[in-house]
């Protein structure tokens, strides 16, 4: 949730989005679920997350140096 907070603080969601959004993921019980999202909804969050570069860490290598 701290991703959702996040885009709601750099208005890349309105309130009412991140509600929405928030509201769905926390009723949700599996991936699969949050996956069946509302079309709107989920646009709206890749869009957020596009623009927030949320995938950049996914295309870094490992930290050779990170603790266990």
């Amino acid at each position: 949730m701290n991703t959702l907070d996040e885009m709601l603080t750099r208005r890349l969601l309105t309130r009412q989005q991140h509600a929405d959004i928030a509201d769905w993921v926390r009723r949700a019980r599996t991936p699969e679920a949050i996956l069946a999202m509302p079309e709107p909804l989920w646009r709206t969050l890749s869009l957020a997350s596009v623009l927030m570069n949320v995938d950049a860490d996914l295309t870094q290598p490992p930290a050779l140096d990170a603790g266990p």
